[in-house]
């Protein structure tokens, strides 16, 4: 029989971890003002709210337009874990939009959320890191958080953290080195990379094989990449069971080659044969990358009379689908064919 009586518990769909969402145009402004109650659970509610809203592009756009930015770089220095660790989170998600990644930079956030890099909840520090990586992926970003001085605070992060921050670290420092290498190899960077590239995490080699390709380009990190005894990880990545790693590493010694003492450290670590071993390589930047190694090899006399008996397999090369490939094939044929 129905009772009139009402009962205490919520509804099953009503979720109390979340505040309750003003209906329209008077959701983003409701949550606003939430976010500077003094009450503390009611803080925390709506950042919850918060959070489900700003996937949707359109509501972040209107966040923006609501001065929330300004609200949650308030909310970064929290008392609070969860206030921080939400925060965090509602600006991972809101960088991942372009309008966002905007109004991060308008509002000059990278330095508050920076300020976080040392907070002891993981889950906070993961939320940091994943939109620090998201706004390195774009040369604004990236420009901006190398101009904050960020990158000697990151290297020296690496060895500190744990694995899963670790790999989005080195991501972040892969897209930072390509804007300015500097910072990082003043921050004895490649030698921090150096013992990244021996981990065991595919991700973390990966995403360190791809910043060692970035710091190795200007001239002063060629040298300490030989310097530091680089080349013969470089040569083993050759052999490693992911692509990308074998772009990286192969485009590594290509850079590193360049100069006199970089192709004798790769001739000596042997690096001949595990390039050539690449270059049939379905994947364009793995095959490009072996052959443009190959040919700053070649300029040295020692590795052109190694060269010269593999021609035909180089050869091959030249009837390939990919026109880059065909030009760097060669090239190489070229160079090794020289003769004084």
């Amino acid at each position: 029989m129905a009772s009139t009586r009402i009962s205490e518990q919520l509804p099953p769909m009503l979720d109390p971890t979340k505040a309750p969402v003003a209906f329209g145009n008077r959701a983003l402004p409701r949550l606003s003002m939430e976010l500077q109650d003094p009450d503390l659970y009611t803080r925390q509610r709506a950042l919850a709210a918060l959070c489900a809203l700003v996937h949707n592009p359109e509501r972040a756009y209107e966040a923006v337009e609501k001065g929330i930015l300004e609200r949650l770089k308030v909310l970064l220095k929290d008392k609070d874990s969860y206030v921080r660790t939400k925060t965090t989170e509602v600006i991972y998600l809101m960088v991942t939009h372009n309008v966002g990644r905007d109004a991060f930079l308008k509002y000059d956030m990278v330095g508050p959320l920076s300020e976080l890099l040392n907070e002891p909840v993981d889950v906070c520090r993961i939320n940091v890191h994943r939109a620090l990586k998201m706004l390195a992926q774009f040369p604004a970003g990236a420009t901006c958080i190398v101009g904050q001085g960020l990158v000697t605070q990151l290297v020296t992060k690496v060895p500190m953290e744990e694995e899963e921050i670790r790999a989005i670290l080195l991501e972040t420092l892969s897209c930072l080195v390509r804007v300015d290498a500097m910072p990082a190899l003043h921050s004895d960077g490649v030698a921090t990379l150096k013992e990244q590239l021996q981990s065991l995490s595919l991700p973390i080699r990966r995403a360190a094989a791809s910043a060692m390709l970035g710091i190795s380009v200007p001239t002063d990190g060629k040298q300490r990449v030989c310097d530091e005894g680089v080349l013969p990880i470089l040569v083993d990545l050759l052999s490693d069971d992911d692509a990308e790693v074998w772009a990286s590493a192969a485009g590594t010694i290509m850079n590193t080659a360049v100069i006199t003492k970089g192709k004798y450290e790769a001739l000596k670590a042997g690096a001949i044969p595990a390039l050539l071993h690449l270059v049939q390589c379905e994947e364009r930047a793995v095959c490009v990358n072996a052959l443009r190694a190959l040919t700053c090899l070649a300029e040295a006399p020692v590795a052109r009379v190694e060269l010269m008996e593999h021609l035909p397999l180089l050869r091959i090369c030249l009837s390939h689908k990919e026109p880059i490939i065909q030009r760097a094939a060669d090239t190489a044929i070229r160079v090794i064919s020289w003769k004084p």
